[in-house]
């Protein structure tokens, strides 16, 4: 890290980038492309609530590799073109999925990382992703026990041969730690909060392998008392959760089950085929569900990369018994480079319409050729912003960051596979940085509420933006534009009710337009 940025914010001398109505970005820059935003107990920059234009305006909202951060600027809607050369041409009337909505994940690192700040700061960063003057997540993936962003190894029912899981327990990091958090999450959203769980792995002496990590599935075969056990696993979860208050819209099948697969994979894992995967819900976890109190919870299968689609939902959908319980798709996009989104997404899409797909897991810093935490790395706002740009226009109804805060290093994680996240905290000067990815899911989560619906649109000529149109549930229209070019590029787009809004989209940029179509 370039410990010299840590001298200038010692000397005060943090520059100010104009951001929303509540406040400045106060910016840092560690020598990674652009910068951070620096935020303590009683200051962080926020967009605050966003309120619609005025008839014949729009507003503009811009963060750049400049160093812009959520700027927003006031236009006036034309009743004649500009001649500008790029059109964006809105097409409401084409109509495509509705979102569900944005977050992230808090896994027992995140927890550990926002408690290890005062109460005042714990608030602070909180407020920044939940509340209305933050940029407004409404999912949370939440690790059923441990997973590698842990500092040990357990499950909640480590007490070999208890197929009654009469020892189910709760560990003390979901008592002490991600329990609390989450409650003051849902404090501070306007809305209830969508979680959902995904498990790692199953108690190891359920295990092939005997043990947590490593290549190892269930024992046994789907129906068989293992595979039941596991499956009443998951309702004494939602149980034991719901005992706090805290009920989860949905459960995945397991996180990425082809882990599992693996010679000497490094941390917890279950392997599930899509065969076994399809037979043990069938069997096991889709009657469990149905016959508990839990029965309206939403069931996502996968929750492992693109490249599985479409062969995995086709083994799995196209059984009828399984089918029944389902209601999603989950995707990492950790090799989408290898996966083009029409083969996968939209393919599955149009196999299986009723379906929703929803991308539960992505962070920078994963891969090992560009490690660990970058702070105020502006590529990784744009690896981001293309990302579920191009996922939203390939169906998908969402976006699930992963770890909500990781330290400087990038954990803790007790494989020390370090990433980098969108928060990075420093507990030694009780501070939270804000990084280029956190404004790049604000441009998504603040302004895609739930069953916003992605609409039509079509551009006049070769372009190097990419776009994403939404028409909201009080039919104002949400416009999402990024630039990763080195050149600012001017558009109008044309609402054929309203007219022409004329725009540029600076170098390397992320630009939502909004306005009211009433």
């Amino acid at each position: 890290m370039r410990e010299t940025a840590l001298l200038i914010l010692l000397s005060g001398v943090i520059a100010s980038v104009r951001g929303g109505s509540q406040g400045d970005c106060q910016a840092l820059n560690f020598g990674y492309g652009s910068i951070v935003c620096v935020c303590n107990a009683t200051y962080c920059d926020s967009a605050g609530p966003i309120e619609l234009p005025d008839p014949g305006q729009f507003l503009s909202y811009v963060s750049d590799k400049a160093g812009r951060r959520l700027v927003q600027s006031k236009g006036n809607i034309q009743r004649n073109s500009t001649g500008t050369g790029l059109r964006i041409t809105l097409n409401p009337v084409q109509k495509y999925q509705r979102i569900k909505g944005f977050g992230g994940a808090m896994t027992d690192a995140a927890a550990m990382n926002i408690l290890s700040l005062s109460p005042g700061a714990q608030d602070q960063l909180l407020r920044q992703y939940f509340s209305p003057y933050g940029i407004e997540y409404r999912i949370v993936r939440v690790p059923m026990a441990s997973c590698d962003f842990s500092t040990r190894l357990y499950t909640y029912a480590d007490s070999p041969g208890d197929y009654s899981l009469q020892n189910f327990t709760l560990s003390e990091e979901d008592v002490r730690m991600k329990i609390p958090l989450l409650q003051r999450a849902q404090a501070l959203s306007a809305q209830s909060l969508y979680l959902f769980g995904s498990a790692w792995s199953a108690p190891a002496w359920l295990k092939t392998n005997g043990a947590l990590t490593g290549k190892g599935s269930l024992k046994g075969k789907p129906g068989g008392k293992e595979h039941k056990t596991w499956a009443q696993y998951y309702i004494r979860f939602l149980e034991e959760y719901g005992k706090y208050n805290l009920s989860f819209w949905a459960l995945t099948t397991g996180n990425e089950p082809t882990a599992g697969q693996m010679t000497n994979y490094s941390f917890q894992a279950l392997g599930f085929t899509p065969e076994t995967q399809r037979d043990w819900v069938a069997l096991d976890l889709g009657p469990a569900l149905h016959s508990s109190v839990f029965s309206e919870t939403r069931l996502i299968i996968l929750d492992d990369n693109r490249p599985l689609l479409p062969y995995w939902a086709k083994v799995v959908l196209s059984d009828i018994s399984a089918a029944r319980f389902i209601h999603g798709i989950g995707v990492h996009w950790y090799f989408d480079q290898f996966a083009p989104p029409d083969i996968t997404l939209t393919s599955t899409h149009h196999l299986f319409p009723e379906y929703f797909l929803l991308a539960t897991e992505a962070c920078s810093g994963w891969s090992p050729m560009d490690p660990g935490v970058r702070l105020g790395s502006w590529d990784r706002a744009e690896d981001y912003a293309h990302d579920i740009i191009q996922d939203l226009n390939n169906y998908v109804t969402g976006w699930v960051d992963w770890n909500l805060a990781l330290n400087r290093e990038g954990g803790p994680n007790w494989v020390r596979n370090f990433v980098d996240s969108p928060i990075i905290v420093d507990p030694s000067k009780d501070v939270f940085y804000k990084q280029p990815t956190f404004y790049a899911m604000a441009h998504f989560s603040k302004f895609l509420w739930e069953e916003s619906q992605r609409v039509g649109l079509s551009i006049s000529q070769n372009t190097r933006l990419e776009i994403s149109a939404f028409v909201r549930p009080d039919a104002s229209v949400v416009l999402i534009i990024l630039n990763r070019s080195k050149e600012e590029v001017e558009f109008e787009v044309w609402d054929q009710v309203l007219g022409f809004l004329p725009g540029r989209a600076p170098a390397r940029s992320i630009l939502t337009l909004l306005w009211n179509r009433h």
